[in-house]
């Protein structure tokens, strides 16, 4: 079964970092691009960052490019987002997503407020 599990999300001040964590499991991971986006309450879903298979190329939606980097590690099957200089407005549900449909998944609640 294909599972993808994302934690990491928490309660943090503005300027703080978290790192979020999505275990895959049920397909060859590195095969795969990985990504990650969220969703505010009543916003549409966004784009945050993808990273290819191997992990060597990266892109980033301009609102978090310079304070968020996305990895992965190939032999565990994780894929990590690395948020710093968090803000109020990164305040989202954040899922990983791969290149195919798996359906829902839980995601990590992120909110940042002093």
């Amino acid at each position: 079964e294909v599972q993808l599990v994302e934690s990491g999300g928490g309660l943090v001040q503005p300027g703080g970092s978290l790192r979020l964590s999505c275990a895959a499991s049920g397909f060859i991971f590195s095969n795969y691009g990985m990504t990650w986006v969220r969703q505010a309450p009543g916003k549409e879903l966004d784009w945050v960052s993808t990273t290819t298979g191997d992990g060597l190329t990266s892109t980033y939606a301009s609102s978090v490019k310079g304070r968020f980097t996305i990895s992965r590690d190939n032999v565990k099957n994780t894929l990590y987002l690395q948020m710093n200089n968090l803000k109020p407005e990164d305040t989202a549900r954040y899922y990983c997503k791969t290149t195919f449909e798996i359906g829902p998944t839980q995601g990590t609640q992120v909110t940042v407020s002093s």
